[in-house]
């Protein structure tokens, strides 16, 4: 038998990898036109509802891309602790065909959703549910069908968890609504509102779109879904009638679909919130209102619409200001208004990091570094730059955020602390000790370098 030479192997696995991208380019562009014939019916027919969608979520091809988009997220394992390495050795193909039986048999049940609680910036924590692969992948499939259809009815003030949106997006539209004068801001919080969702309202907005009953009962799975808390006990079921597990892959696109009732309501161009030159901006449940004046009555009338919906406003941390006398934050951000020290021309509209968010990347540089021990240096950037990239990534919206003091103090912070941690690995006689570390991981080993030197402009720029 004539053994292959090396490169007929290679040629066969170069011609393997094409094929395959092909067919993962063939599934995304199939997933792309039903989106957009949907998206584009939606558009087109405001009032029309949609009786058959359930075949299309099982489809192999909405299947694969699902899978794929999940895989990309690669979060940690539900209740069944099978990770996607699991799913590739049990065989990708095998397990996307049984679920797709099982969708189109009807017989398919999530598992329980596994629960965790994460740290939040007032050192509070919040729940997150994790879903095994399996129920990923249907809710992904599912997400990727419904989405186009209640994207067409989305308002353009809403932001979060929406394609080809940010909180960029938000923060640039406040910005334009504080240079028009609106600088009347109502600064709203929502007490837990993935939680106490109501089921039965959610399904009547569900269905001024959906008409096929399979889908609905789908979504009603995942709703009712027990949740295992960290002791092992379980929560939730179907005697659930509120709330969408926060972590679901579909849980934010309900929470965008249940809020655009508000968002119809408030910025309806021929709405009394309108008619008072009144604006909301939101970002999933994160919301404020903007206008040159916005009186008590408005405020009232928002809470009365809300308690309507089942949802409770957090009176403690929601706010009236005005921007010019006071400042706010909104996603991270902190908007006020400073005097220049380039300028005597007064008062300059300064949006920057709010210090928890800054205070927030130190501790998480300085744990990290604590626990990588005596790594190389190689891998401490290797470390480092994600942390880094992705902080500066979020806050850097150009001709928008003032970010320039907030850079040089992660800077700072970086050459102290980086100069602590080799200095604490002296007695291992580091290359790195007694040099100016971060200089040198920056110019040898390509650690970021948050504050810029050049292209600095003048604070008074920005009014």
């Amino acid at each position: 038998m004539k053994t292959k030479s090396i490169q007929e192997q290679v040629q066969q696995e170069i011609d393997l990898l094409s094929q395959k991208k092909r067919k993962d380019m063939i599934s995304l562009e199939r997933v792309r036109l039903l989106q957009l014939k949907l998206y584009l019916k939606a558009k087109q027919e405001s009032g029309y509802k949609f009786y058959i969608l359930y075949d299309k979520i099982f489809q192999r091809h909405v299947l694969e891309e699902a899978y794929k988009r999940s895989k990309t997220k690669n979060g940690s394992p539900g209740i069944d602790k099978q990770t996607f390495t699991d799913v590739e050795k049990y065989g990708r193909k095998k397990f996307l065909t049984e679920l797709s039986e099982e969708l189109r048999k009807r017989t398919y049940k999530p598992q329980a959703v596994k629960r965790v609680w994460i740290e939040k910036e007032n050192g509070g924590k919040r729940p997150l549910g994790i879903p095994t692969i399996k129920d990923r992948v249907a809710q992904q499939a599912c997400k990727m069908v419904i989405e186009p259809i209640f994207e067409a009815d989305f308002d353009d003030s809403s932001y979060g968890f929406r394609p080809k949106r940010s909180a960029k997006g938000a923060i640039t539209e406040i910005r334009d609504n504080l240079k028009q004068g609106n600088q009347t801001v109502y600064d709203a919080d929502l007490s837990k509102y993935f939680d106490t969702i109501p089921h039965d309202k959610l399904e009547i907005v569900l269905k001024e779109r959906i008409a096929d009953p399979r889908v609905l009962y789908l979504i009603k799975l995942w709703l009712k879904v027990p949740i295992v808390e960290e002791d092992g006990k379980y929560t939730g079921g179907k005697s659930n009638t509120k709330g969408t597990p926060q972590g679901g892959v579909i849980s934010p696109l309900l929470a965008n679909i249940y809020m655009n009732v508000l968002d119809r309501i408030v910025n309806n161009p021929e709405g009394d919130f309108s008619k008072r030159g009144i604006k909301m901006i939101r970002y999933a449940d994160d919301f404020i209102l903007m206008s040159k004046h916005i009186n008590q009555e408005v405020i009232i009338k928002v809470h009365n619409y809300l308690d309507r919906m089942g949802l409770t406003i957090n009176k403690d941390k929601s706010k009236l200001v005005n921007a010019k006398e006071e400042p706010f934050n909104f996603l991270g951000f902190t908007f006020s208004y400073d005097r220049s020290i380039f300028s005597n021309k007064g008062k300059f509209l300064n949006i920057k990091p709010k210090s928890k968010s800054r205070k927030k990347i130190r501790q998480k540089i300085n744990l990290k570094l604590k626990s990588i021990g005596h790594y190389p240096a190689e891998k401490v950037v290797y470390k480092l730059n994600p942390i880094i990239r992705g902080w500066m990534n979020y806050y850097k919206i150009e001709k928008v955020s003032y970010t320039q003091v907030a850079f040089k103090e992660l800077e700072d912070y970086l050459r102290n602390r980086l100069f602590r941690y080799y200095n604490r690995k002296s007695q291992r006689k580091s290359r790195l000790y007694g040099q100016q570390a971060f200089d040198k991981l920056v110019k040898e080993y390509g650690l970021i370098k948050p504050y810029k030197t050049s292209g600095l402009r003048p604070v008074n720029t920005l009014r």
